[in-house]
């Protein structure tokens, strides 16, 4: 993935409702009348929101005679996790160090306290 698309789709998941919008997408396809009701702000607004993760190749619009269901496409969010992939293995290396760190630790902490006791 570009640069720019990841920016793209960073931005996207940004707000939370259009993260309650993707969470809800993820159960099934739904129309925007749908995606309106769990929401306190307007069909407008939640058009706006659309048109941002519609951008970030995020969800598609299909033709349903009256309705134009909403879709999830996992491309982007695959793309974006793999780019964080690099980072949870680095922090992972991090952590795998912490433990080893505070078993030194632990282990002469063990045997200081195992020499003063005799």
């Amino acid at each position: 993935m570009t640069t720019a698309g990841l920016d793209t789709t960073f931005m996207a998941l940004a707000d939370p409702t259009r993260r309650a919008i993707l969470a809800r997408l993820a159960k099934g396809e739904a129309t925007v009348k749908e995606l309106v009701a769990p929401f306190r702000i307007s069909q407008p607004a939640i058009s706006k929101h659309l048109k941002v993760l519609e951008r970030a190749g995020l969800i598609t619009r299909g033709r349903d005679r009256q309705s134009r269901p909403c879709r999830l496409e996992a491309r982007p969010l695959a793309e974006a996790d793999a780019w964080l992939e690099g980072y949870r293995e680095i922090w992972e290396a991090n952590f795998n160090r912490l433990d080893d760190l505070l078993e030194d630790l632990k282990r002469g902490r063990g045997a200081e306290q195992g020499e003063g006791s005799s």
